[in-house]
């Protein structure tokens, strides 16, 4: 199918697809289906007001597995499709969920939202910022939900927090920070290869460049290459970045500056596995910071997300700090610093997408975008923060930022990385 051809058939799609009303399933089509897609098949597959219609993926045996699963939690058999454009053609499929990698985000949306289907996106939103405002400007010009999985804001502590941060708790919030204390393992080195039985590899490198097929930039490891991921601050980290932002109420910045490196590990990877940012926003400030090594906690905050792992964001204000991570939030004041408020987590910790995805399933049936919790402009916004840090680390110096144009100042050098070469057919597109 060709663009022309494509855009056709999604203007007839978005004629035809029905909105789901009070008393509908919303039939939704997964793709992606490794270990984040399963969990999106499980959610939507058992909740009373969706269905897994079909699932999507470049790997024949993904989709065998997926189309099980889904069968065995809700009683009914999905299609299985191969590529996503054939899946978009069926007028059945009224929203999709997307757990492909980073670099599909952006064209797998703005696809979607042509054929007029919603959407619940995995964070980061995109891959780069030029991207991101085109799926805002997609979701706005085709009156779609589009929720990105920033799933932090459906938690219930973590809402509380940033109420608590709003309502004065501990006075005037002048610095966040961010950690992504998260021990990752050396990747080792591994040669190109075949391309494995069962996989459209062409598909699955949809708008990077041609390679050859390497196992150690596919499952998983595509998160530490620039043609595919953007690195554990656009992993792990975007969910620290977004609450980070949330807390201190603020955009986009007016400038960045990024420095960090691959330290250690003498491997593969090409992103940094260190790596500190500072935003700077005039009279706030927000810093984020990295390491895939052995590192200890800050601000007596435990560890979560295992024994080694330190990950959450501290807050700053003129009468104390708080810090919030999965667990709780603790609030310290006085001159001594001692606690005044903890909220322990009290949610289930099965999943924190299902209230996200709850959320969002609820917005499809208003059909109001204001309703989500994670509008795509907010997962535009934080994800932006993402790239802007590895573009200054990058090219390796400071970096001026004008967010009005959401372009660097000056700086051809720097603006190349706003976007990138798109391989044909796979163009995030200009005009939406």
């Amino acid at each position: 199918m060709n663009r022309r051809t494509f855009i056709l058939a999604a203007g007839a799609g978005i004629a035809a697809s029905r909105a789901a009303g009070a008393n509908d399933r919303v039939n939704v089509a997964v793709i992606g289906l490794r270990g984040r897609g399963r969990e999106h098949v499980g959610i939507f597959g058992s909740q009373p007001d969706s269905t897994v219609a079909a699932v999507v993926d470049i790997d024949d045996s993904m989709s065998e597995r997926a189309v099980a699963q889904a069968e065995k939690v809700q009683n009914s058999k999905p299609k299985s499709y191969r590529d996503l454009r054939r899946m978009l053609e069926d007028k059945n499929i009224d929203a999709v969920s997307i757990a492909t990698c980073n670099h599909w985000h952006a064209l797998a949306t703005i696809w979607a939202v042509q054929a007029g289907k919603d959407v619940y996106c995995e964070k980061p939103a995109s891959h780069n910022i030029f991207e991101g405002r085109k799926m805002v400007e997609a979701a706005r010009k085709y009156n779609r939900m589009v929720q990105v999985g920033c799933q932090s804001r459906s938690m219930i502590h973590k809402r509380r927090g940033i109420e608590l941060l709003q309502q004065g708790a501990i006075g005037k919030v002048y610095m966040a920070k961010g950690l992504c204390y998260k021990l990752r393992p050396s990747i080792g080195k591994s040669p190109n290869g075949p391309v494995p039985p069962g996989i459209d590899y062409d598909t699955w490198l949809g708008p990077a460049p041609m390679r050859p097929f390497n196992p150690n930039r596919f499952h998983y490891n595509w998160h530490w290459f620039w043609d595919t991921g953007n690195g554990d601050i656009g992993n792990q980290g975007i969910h620290e970045m977004d609450l980070a932002r949330w807390g201190l109420g603020v955009k986009l910045p007016k400038g960045v500056s990024s420095t960090g490196g691959k330290f250690v590990y003498d491997d593969d990877q090409e992103t940094p596995n260190t790596q500190i940012a500072t935003f700077d926003y005039g009279d706030k400030q927000l810093v984020f910071e990295v390491r895939g090594l052995p590192t200890g906690n800050e601000a007596g905050m435990p560890p979560v997300q295992g024994p080694t792992n330190n990950i959450g964001v501290i807050y700053w204000g003129s009468e104390g700090y708080m810090t919030l991570d999965d667990m709780a939030i603790r609030v310290y004041k006085g001159e001594k610093l001692e606690m005044a408020e903890s909220m322990k987590f009290q949610e289930s910790k099965t999943s924190d997408t299902a209230p996200h995805m709850k959320n969002f399933l609820a917005a499809v049936k208003s059909r109001k975008y204001t309703d989500l919790h994670a509008d795509i402009e907010e997962g535009h916004v934080s994800a932006a923060l993402v790239h802007l840090a590895n573009a200054s680390y990058r090219v390796g110096r400071t970096l001026h930022f004008d967010p009005t144009t959401e372009k660097f100042v000056n700086d051809a050098e720097a603006n190349k990385l706003i976007t990138r070469e798109y391989r044909k057919p796979f163009v995030v597109p200009e005009r939406v």
